[in-house]
């Protein structure tokens, strides 16, 4: 017995090492970065956002500047994307086009994000006639098209750029007030919420404090994929001379003025196309990514 405690006393504890926490950001940054196609649509945005900030840098000319004598001209060493019926350089206006509908894509949605996540957290949180109304004003709202209820919108208030971003917000807040109402009538339901209620907490802190933070997720991945629907708008109504007016250089306006042209000079289309063409699908594969990352039901 003396010999077994006298090796028992010997024995040396091992401590076991904390399993290192692992943030929530960061844990899902790396499972964003296994996304192959989700990290390509991230480089495709960041790099229209570094040619939109550096336009003025960046362009060769001055992309208002009009010389005739160089109008309908290939893309060469001098001019790298030709030039329009103006003779205006189109890498030029192509580079400061990427500013514009960029603009137009971010504060579009982020107008309808701040909107429509209000309407949607009081509908959901407060329920009965509130929420009847709220519901009511989205479901006419999403019985138009939307590009027609966007003209609609432009045409009440005119045709400029600024206009054509309020109506773009205006169409997509439905949209956000849905899914943020849905979202809240699941959180409302928690344990946490309604121990809340019980200690006597204020809505508005509930609503900030607990409902918000668990219902931002989808909104985030919505908004994500929204700003490419925002940047095709922005280019149809630019296109139906709805949006930006001569000589703003946008896309869709750019489209407009060079469809008779299409045979003649196709380069004129083909830039500003190809340009609209990899925003979107930049902002689609990211949002894709981080609807994979930040759905729960997509986790395997």
């Amino acid at each position: 017995m003396a010999q077994l405690a006298k090796k028992t006393t010997n024995i040396k504890v091992v401590p076991v090492e904390e399993e290192k926490l692992v943030p929530p950001w960061k844990e899902a940054w790396l499972a964003f970065c296994k996304n192959r196609l989700a990290l390509i649509g991230l480089g495709i945005v960041i790099f229209f956002i570094i040619i939109a900030f550096l336009a003025p840098i960046i362009a060769p000319y001055d992309y208002k500047a009009q010389k005739l004598v160089d109008r309908f001209q290939a893309p060469s060493s001098q001019h790298w994307f030709g030039t329009d019926d103006f003779g205006r350089d189109i890498f030029s206006r192509v580079l400061f086009g990427a500013r514009i509908s960029l603009w137009v894509g971010f504060f579009s949605v982020l107008g309808s994000v701040v909107f429509g996540t209000a309407l949607g957290i009081i509908a959901g949180y407060y329920g009965r006639w509130v929420d009847a109304i709220i519901s009511r004003i989205f479901d006419i709202m999403l019985a138009f098209p939307s590009i027609l209820l966007a003209i609609a919108v432009v045409a009440i208030l005119g045709p400029s750029l600024q206009n054509a971003l309020i109506a773009i917000a205006v169409i997509n807040i439905p949209n956000f007030g849905r899914l943020v109402r849905s979202k809240v009538l699941s959180v409302k339901q928690e344990e946490y919420i309604m121990a809340a209620r019980a200690v006597g907490m204020r809505d508005s802190r509930i609503l900030f404090r607990h409902i918000l933070p668990n219902s931002i997720s989808p909104v985030i991945v919505q908004a994500t994929l929204a700003i490419a629907t925002a940047i095709i708008e922005a280019a149809a109504l630019g296109f139906l001379g709805m949006g930006a007016q001569p000589p703003t250089p946008e896309w869709g306006k750019m489209l407009a003025d060079s469809k008779n042209y299409i045979m003649q000079a196709p380069w004129t289309l083909f830039f500003p196309g190809m340009a609209i063409m990899l925003t979107v699908l930049g902002f689609n594969l990211m949002g894709d990514g981080l609807r994979d990352v930040l759905d729960p039901k997509m986790k395997q």
